[in-house]
């Protein structure tokens, strides 16, 4: 049994190792590309379209490309039709079956449809540095749970930022926080992101959160596993 959970922590060093930003190689805090899960409605509130707008300006006067769902209604269209008018780049990608009921978005520079929704966000996580997550619905959380899951599980590293504006993500933060007091989230397998509450200050975040890790923390992800 001790050889095993040995065997196990040392693919676990290895895969971080082999993951992990090292110096010069430009990694450090590089972001080159976001991908923004939002709502294919615009919301009740007259803010969230504010900052999906804003935060589509942000990326393309910031050069980051934006990584997306492909669709041209609500918040989805918001953010990637902001990016577009301010000269940036989008990336689309959605499942042919949604192209027609998500309206995909022909504008965008590079659209790719897939076969499924697993292609969709396995290629949305492979074409991404980090993961923001404005306001949306169903869809929206199982992405960022996906991530969130990954990370807690130490398969990526990448930022994860949620936009908590006017405290649209109180409820998963309080679920969150209620699962760890029941000890259903043990300690030192908590879940990794940041909250900011304005549009401003996602890209300030997902820089602070992509430095590199000591080697204290790199460690302590391994001995999780």
């Amino acid at each position: 049994m001790g050889d095993r959970r040995q065997h196990r922590k040392n693919n676990a060093q290895h895969k971080l190792q082999q993951a992990a930003p090292k110096a010069g190689d430009g990694r450090e805090r590089r972001i080159r590309s976001v991908c923004v899960y939002c709502g294919s409605n615009v919301g009740a509130n007259s803010s969230y379209v504010a900052a999906a707008r804003t935060l589509g300006r942000l990326m393309a006067e910031q050069q980051i490309r934006l990584v997306y769902g492909g669709g041209s209604l609500g918040l989805m269209g918001e953010v990637a039709r902001s990016v577009l008018q301010h000269k940036g780049r989008v990336t689309g990608i959605i499942p042919g079956f949604l192209a027609e009921k998500e309206r995909m978005l022909r504008e965008a520079d590079e659209m790719i449809v897939v076969e499924d929704m697993h292609d969709r966000k396995m290629q949305m996580f492979e074409k991404s540095d980090a993961f923001v997550a404005l306001p949306g619905g169903i869809g929206t959380l199982e992405e960022l749970v996906e991530q969130l899951t990954w990370a807690q599980l130490g398969r990526h590293r990448k930022p994860i930022i949620l936009l908590n504006i006017e405290g649209f993500w109180a409820p998963l933060l309080q679920l969150l926080e209620h699962m760890q007091a029941e000890a259903f989230i043990r300690p030192g397998m908590e879940v990794p992101f940041v909250t900011v509450d304005s549009a401003e200050a996602i890209l300030p975040a997902i820089r602070a959160a992509a430095a590199p890790p000591s080697a204290a923390a790199e460690a302590a992800v391994a001995e999780k596993f």
